[in-house]
């Protein structure tokens, strides 16, 4: 269909702020308007799919215009979107996405265009791949490097389950083929002799864009990314005709007899031997991945081969390709607000207020400055996690080690051996991919590695597979492990302080995605009287918390609402709600006390509120298992709860993933704002009402 907006301002010569208009896609989409599933595209000549290609990008643009959301890798990928379905037979023949930012073209074509309009939305579809949304999606993903294993125990089932035409194929970046599980999976695939194709997609940019400036420089991590570019730069792009006389390994075993000497000698003076066929893999390319008229025919061959040889199609792709705004960009949007389709306009949001994120590197930055011990470590991701500003300041003492969070745990524990202050800033979903070395390289060692974990709690758009839900549970139940929780960017300053101060244990600080509170309102709910926030924050006493509100010790009736992290402002919102309550506020004071620590809990403090008070709610952004059952261990062993006159309740994520939305959406579907806790205070002094 025509897209009016887009017309009229093209029509117009130009955009907001009177920016030019660099694109203008198709008026109409016919093509893609007959496609209901992938089987409606078995039709189309050569020339129809890369006219379906052409809309296909158009539409994609305008539905991410319209919600934002991961851009650059979705339209980096068109071509191979439009190649894989007409070539393969899915969902028989299943196509796994790694970490599947990319797959909203593949969503368009699978039955979901309609349903673009709710993209990372409440109620809408996910921005990954998800297997309750579509037989399409083969696999759920959102985290890194799990394709290859997916796709191989997807073959080896096809073949157990006697499916033996069937293909499996997996695709992966460059970014996403650095993590290990990618050759353990490789590793194991020729060993299987499986029929799997690995569709390697290398478009330079390894997960978020390069360019951070780090001990390593500012190409892209590692010499994995240094080898697949050599590979692309040392030979030109191959074609259909040139791959067809190289394809002998997958015939007959007679005819490979005739022809395997001289072709591995080519091949081998030629190219040079591939680290992927040493692995078992029969490598093909590097092939334009952009270009139709030669990776359709070179997947259809790779389809109709006979034998089990796993496949790795090496493709060169642009991110960002066919939108001039997004190729020119440094990050290639990769991910973008709403925004203008004919001039690349984005309608960021502004905010007065500064990210957690930002606050955490401005800090970290200080600390450096003072101290040459301190080093930063990050994997694959220095923008999300403000690294990139530290490596602009400190290159030499910045490491990006690629989409590896095993090797950053167990790198940072080798740099604290020497004496060097590694901080790792890894989101707190991803750290889980490192728990072993979390224990065994570093915590049993007792090494004061300091973990920085961005986005704990909930995240927002990007749904259960982002969220950091599950960081407390699994770090409070390590021995000697300090574990805080900044209540606000001043607690931050404070929490980054105490860790760069800790030498003789390792330490965790979490906090959440999202703007600060700002001094105005840290006064109004905190009573901090500030002017302004300072530069470095101050060591705080281990395991000690703090009362941010004391109830008014004549009020008959008293409650303590006990916060970990960011909770605390709805907390003491909803104290205020409920002393300023009509029917039974002048008899209730209500206390609000900040942990501040998780591990070491502070005993002293919970001893005071049991005695103060006949009920306690605890209140966390955090799964079950986490704080409020530490809490009730404490109170449990110390006796507090043997009379039944204490009564507790932890307030946490419900026991289940909340999917995608914004943040203030989730945290009332998970009853994390001030209502709900007023709401479960007043369900323990038995005058339950109803929440609208």
């Amino acid at each position: 269909p025509t897209r009016p907006r887009a017309a009229a301002v093209a029509a117009a010569g130009a955009g907001p702020e009177g920016l030019p208009v660099v694109y203008n896609g198709p008026a109409a989409t016919p093509l893609l308007d007959e496609i209901a599933s992938p089987a409606d595209m078995k039709r189309l000549s050569q020339a129809q799919l890369k006219q379906l290609a052409s809309e296909l990008r158009h539409e994609t643009l305008h539905a991410v215009s319209k919600t934002g959301g991961h851009l650059g890798s979705s339209l980096g990928v068109i071509e191979l979107t439009v190649a894989l379905h007409y070539v393969f037979n899915a969902p028989s023949d299943p196509i796994v996405w790694d970490v599947s930012h990319q797959v909203y073209p593949h969503k368009i074509l699978t039955g979901r265009r309609e349903r673009m309009s709710g993209l990372r939305q409440k109620g809408g579809i996910s921005g990954f791949a998800k297997r309750s949304e579509s037989p399409y999606d083969a696999f759920g993903a959102g985290h890194s490097s799990t394709s290859i294993s997916a796709a191989l125990g997807m073959a080896v089932g096809h073949a157990l389950n006697g499916d033996k035409a069937k293909n499996a194929v997996a695709v992966i970046g460059d970014g996403a083929i650095t993590g290990g599980m990618a050759y353990e999976a490789m590793n194991n695939a020729a060993y299987l002799s499986t029929k799997v194709v690995v569709v390697l997609n290398d478009n330079g940019q390894v997960s978020l864009p390069t360019g951070t400036q780090s001990a390593g420089g500012v190409a892209p991590a590692g010499a994995l990314s240094q080898y697949t570019s050599r590979l692309l730069t040392s030979k030109p792009f191959l074609d259909f005709r040139s791959f067809a006389k190289s394809f002998s390994k997958l015939l007959p075993e007679e005819v490979q007899a005739v022809n395997a000497r001289i072709d591995e000698y080519t091949r081998g003076v030629l190219q040079g031997g591939t680290l992927f066929e040493e692995l078992g893999f029969y490598y093909v390319g590097p092939v334009d991945g952009h270009d139709l008229d030669n990776l359709v025919p070179i997947l259809e061959n790779i389809r109709d081969r006979d034998d089990n040889k796993p496949v790795l199609l090496h493709i060169k792709t642009e991110k960002g390709y066919g939108y001039p705004p997004a190729v020119a960009a440094s990050d290639k949007y990769h991910g973008v607000p709403k925004f203008d389709v004919p001039t690349g306009y984005q309608y960021k949001g502004t905010s007065a207020r500064p990210s957690y994120t930002s606050i955490f590197s401005q800090a970290l930055i200080g600390h450096a400055e003072d101290d040459q011990k301190v080093v930063a470590i990050t994997a694959a991701m220095p923008g999300g996690t403000g690294i990139d500003k530290f490596g602009r300041r400190f290159p030499k003492r910045t490491f990006d080690v690629g989409i590896a969070e095993q090797h950053a745990v167990t790198f940072a524990a080798g740099l604290a051996i020497e004496g060097l202050k590694p901080f790792v800033a890894i989101y707190s979903t991803f750290l889980q991919r490192g728990y072993d070395q979390l224990v065994h390289d570093v915590v049993t060692q007792k090494l004061p590695v300091r973990f920085i974990l961005d986005r704990s709690g909930l995240v927002g758009n990007d749904g259960p597979t982002h969220h950091g839900s599950f960081d407390l549970a699994y770090l409070g139940c390590l021995p000697d492990l300090v574990v805080m929780a900044p209540s606000d960017e001043l607690e931050l300053l404070n929490m980054i302080a105490t860790a760069y101060a800790i030498d003789d244990r390792p330490s965790a600080v979490r906090f959440p995605r999202g703007s600060a509170l700002g001094v105005d309102t840290m006064n109004d709910l905190f009573g901090y009287g500030l002017e302004s926030m300072p530069s470095k924050g101050e060591v705080l006493p281990i395991g000690r918390g703090r009362i941010v509100r004391q109830a008014d010790a004549s009020k008959p009736r008293r409650v303590a609402l006990l916060s970990l992290g960011t909770r605390l402002a709805p907390a003491v919102e909803a104290a205020r709600m409920l002393e300023a309550d009509s029917e039974f506020g002048a008899e209730l004071g209500v206390s609000v006390a900040d942990a501040r620590f998780m591990k070491p809990l502070d005993v002293e403090l919970l001893r005071q509120l049991a005695a103060d008070n006949e009920m306690i709610v605890t209140i966390e952004e955090g799964s079950v298992g986490g704080f409020g059952d530490h809490v009730l261990h404490v109170l449990a062993l110390d006796g507090a709860l043997d009379t039944g006159k204490l009564k507790v309740r932890p307030m946490v994520l419900p026991d289940r993933f909340i999917e995608a939305g914004t943040q203030n959406e989730q945290y009332d579907e998970a009853g994390l704002t001030p209502k709900y806790i007023s709401a479960t205070v007043l369900k323990l002094l038995g005058k339950q009402r109803v929440l609208v």
